[in-house]
């Protein structure tokens, strides 16, 4: 028989012709139309199950109807034109992806995730932030596809989807409404158990008929119920999902305390004889729901700044159509589009300004509130605001290239990151849950054997009492709140270790050029060698210099302010040396002295050849001499003052002249400063300086600069800096506000002292609470409260770091025109 001729054994469509598909069943080859159908029937014969066929009734599903569409969707993300909006590629097969992960209740749901994800070979790194459920993912794509991935943790019992800030929120408002919901029946059920308990302990007391008694605690049963089967259901979803991973999670102890708790009141009530607690069942529910719903708005109130950003993208644009106006979806854009901003509306994409002159806030990404001014040529950041007039612009990069896609990344990648202090954290809350049983069991067998009618409650109270949630919360809420309060200042943590160590630093070490100087030359004097005025010496020289691709010809051609430029013709360039041209018939010289001698008859000063000015010449005379000079930033010598007020000292390496690093260093108060350093000297010093002890960061922003950064305990590279030096840094200061260095040392030291304070707290409440509650004065409802308000006070300590420290340094220092438009540039090679 031919393909066509034969069906299916299995499913009974049609075998394709030139298949060679089939399985051996009842001693005879059947065919099989695919390798799913294939590898169906071979599993149920390696089953022994061959009987399935005799006693079937209808032909049995295709493989690919057995698999829900839920996962079947998954395998839509494995598209790379679907892939192109939110994965990264960071070589050929080597990828990132943000995640959002719905169905975290907890720190244990992190440790869980994290380690059942990390375990799927191709998979290089997968972190989880509790306080915004985003997890970053890096996969090898030839040895697992992402669809895989998902499904692994669908398999968990975890849904993880691409990050889209739109369904992200929706997730938080269902998170907030079934939470409300949950808590609504679980206070009502205790409300109305807690008056029954009321009336059963004063019959206790007073007497009460035995009938009437009965009454009252079946009524409580019917109340619980739906407490413990709706409101509590995440205790035993979570404690069921630890324990199928072989792990013991926070909810573990809350879902054994609170089942063990209802089970004997049912019993005790069935069996009309025991104790009830049935009260403590729906109040420690109650309690243990609130507290969970205070911490989750919490956390994510720490986590907002990472929201914003990503907020800052609008959903639509007007695109140009052959010169007539469409708005699109910001999706459908393409790179080389030209787009029209108007006033008031955000920037799709990162673009150069093809048309039009406006001003731009970019505070949120900067944290620099002037606005910053742009003109034909400029490049504009994806989330700015276009302030005054329309711009139209031309599309450069969109979604993940965008300079803010890098910023995201960075942030994200150091709010996953967990520092020495988290991993210790959450080690010891994995011992420490086990340690609770085993003291709940030694603890119930002493009080069964002293007083047995008390020995179930104290051992629900110990259970619930100790649940180490404040531990596993103490690091991570602080991290990600010192993080949020950065990245608003325009300081950008992009290594979970840097705020850690920051904290500890000696020696604050600065590169000079583009690190204490602005990095750009600005015209500084013009002389006049005749009586020519300068602002005419300066509109001939910017007419010249307007063809000059050099950055001294750049610098002097938009030093003039004027309206128009003179007709210029008849140019020559030598690059590096200087240029001619006529203008109004005259032949004009501008460059280096050198280059004029060469180029006129009369002779020059020695002093004109032997510095760096640039002079300008007719073919009779001299006409004007221009210096330039790389500014010293307006915030750096209030920088270092204030870092010396925190006992810091400051150093400068720089590769410059000695004479130039010491008129800095002079300056702005400088402890000590070293010039004509290679890369190679500067490694040697800082290895110097840390054999002595000095714990550095390191502030820079050349390629020359990567590998001392890589050096440094902390580093911190100027945004304006070059890609490689961006990459090998901790900490990137986006703006040109040095102050903001100053800020993030003080927010890092109050990080440092949140952390410790709230695992002094976390340990102290269970050294304090264990024992109590193993004396039986703790009611279990009391130790519902107090679990609940231990992890509450964990994560409001940590939100104090969002509130402003003393003054506003970054506002304060460096926040004129000059320095927000040096800082606008500043994002222009994020990327």
């Amino acid at each position: 028989m031919t393909g066509q001729d034969q069906t299916c054994f299995h499913c009974n469509l049609p075998v394709p012709a030139d298949s060679d598909y089939a399985v051996k069943i009842e001693g005879k080859v059947r065919p099989m139309c695919c390798p799913g159908c294939q590898a169906v029937a071979q599993a149920i014969v390696d089953n022994g199950l061959e009987d399935f066929y005799k006693y079937r009734t209808e032909p049995s599903k295709q493989s690919s109807q057995l698999i829900p569409q839920e996962l079947a969707n998954l395998d839509l993300y494995d598209n790379p034109v679907i892939q192109k909006n939110f994965v990264h590629a960071t070589d050929a097969d080597i990828k990132q992806a943000s995640l959002i992960l719905e169905g975290i209740v907890c720190a244990a749901c992190v440790w869980l995730s994290e380690h059942h994800v990390q375990k799927i070979p191709g998979v290089i790194r997968f972190q989880v932030n509790y306080s915004t459920h985003r997890a970053q993912l890096e996969w090898d794509d030839q040895q697992v596809k992402l669809s895989e991935i998902l499904k692994a943790i669908r398999d968990i019992g975890y849904l993880a989807h691409p990050l889209d800030p739109n369904r992200q929120e929706q997730v938080f408002k269902k998170e907030r409404s079934q939470a409300i919901r949950r808590i609504a029946v679980a206070g009502l059920g205790a409300m109305q158990v807690m008056m029954l308990a009321v009336a059963l302990y004063a019959g206790d007391y007073e007497g009460m008929d035995s009938n009437l008694e009965r009454f009252l605690r079946w009524v409580s049963l019917f109340i619980t119920t739906p407490v413990l089967l709706y409101s509590a259901r995440p205790f035993f979803v979570a404690a069921m999902r630890d324990l199928k991973m072989r792990g013991l999670g926070m909810d573990v102890p809350v879902a054994l305390a609170i089942s063990a708790a209802y089970a004997a009141s049912a019993w005790a009530t069935i069996s009309n004889s025991g104790e009830v607690y049935f009260d403590s069942v729906t109040m420690f529910t109650f309690f243990l729901l609130s507290g969970r719903f205070l911490e989750m708005t919490a956390r994510q109130r720490a986590g907002r700044a990472a929201e914003e950003l990503v907020k800052l993208i609008p959903a639509m644009a007007t695109r140009f159509n052959d010169d007539q106006q469409q708005v699109v979806a910001v999706s459908e854009l393409v790179t080389g589009d030209l787009i029209l901003v108007k006033p008031g509306e955000s920037i799709p994409a990162d673009s150069i300004v093809v048309q039009g002159r406006s001003s731009v806030d970019e505070s949120l990404l900067t944290g620099e509130s002037m606005p910053v001014v742009y003109r034909e040529g400029d490049q504009v950041v994806a989330g700015s605001v276009n302030i005054e007039s329309s711009l139209k612009l031309k599309v450069e990069a969109l979604g993940t290239d965008t300079i803010l896609a890098s910023i995201q990344r960075l942030l994200e990648r150091a709010q996953t990151e967990k520092p020495k202090l988290a991993v210790l954290a959450d080690k010891v809350a994995g011992y420490f849950v086990f340690a609770l049983l085993v003291i709940a069991l030694t603890v119930g067998g002493y009080w069964w054997w002293v007083d047995p009618q008390n020995a179930f409650w104290i051992v629900i109270s110990v259970l619930v009492v100790t649940c180490p949630c404040a531990l596993s919360l103490a690091t991570p809420t602080a991290l990600t709140a010192a993080m949020g309060k950065l990245t608003k200042l325009g300081m950008l943590t992009t290594r979970g270790h840097a705020l850690e160590t920051l904290a500890k630093v000696s020696h604050v070490v600065f590169d000079k050029t583009g690190t204490l100087t602005e990095g750009k030359l600005v015209l500084s004097n013009i002389q006049s060698f005749t009586g020519l005025p300068e602002q005419q010496s300066l509109l001939i020289a910017s007419s010249i210099e307007q063809f000059s691709e050099h950055p001294i010809g750049k610098c002097l051609h938009h030093s003039y302010q004027g309206d128009e430029l003179l007709e210029v013709s008849d140019v020559e360039n030598v690059p590096g040396m200087g240029m001619q041209a006529v203008i109004n018939n005259q032949q004009y010289f501008i460059g280096h002295a050198n280059y004029i001698k060469e180029k006129v008859s009369f002779d020059l000063d020695d002093v004109l050849l032997n510095d760096n000015r640039v002079i300008l010449s007719d073919q009779q005379q001299l006409l004007a001499a221009f210096t330039f000079e790389d500014k010293i930033r307006a915030s750096a010598k209030t920088t270092i003052q204030q870092l010396h007020d925190l006992g810091i000292k400051t150093v400068i390496l720089s590769g410059d002249q000695q004479a130039n690093v010491d008129q800095v260093a002079s300056q702005i108060g400088v402890t000590q400063a070293f010039a004509g350093f290679t890369p190679n000297h500067k490694l040697d010093k800082l290895s110097a300086l840390q054999q002595q002890g000095a714990i550095i960061a390191m502030v820079g922003d050349g390629i020359n600069d990567a590998p001392v950064l890589s050096k440094a305990q902390v580093s911190i590279a100027m945004g304006q800096g070059t890609q490689i030096a961006q990459a090998s840094a901790d900490m990137i200061l986006l703006s040109d506000n040095l102050s903001h260095i100053v800020s993030s040392i003080e927010t890092s030291k109050a990080t440092r002292m949140v952390i410790r304070q709230n695992l002094i707290w976390a340990l102290l409440y269970n050294l304090v609470a264990l024992p109590l509650a193993a004396m039986g004065w703790v009611a279990p409802w009391m130790a519902a409260i107090g679990m609940s308000a231990s992890s509450l006070i964990v994560v409001l300590n940590a939100l104090r770091l969002t509130s402003p420290m003393g003054s506003n340094r970054g506002n304060a220092v460096g926040s004129n025109r000059g320095s927000a438009m040096g800082s606008s540039k500043a994002l222009g090679e994020l990327k």
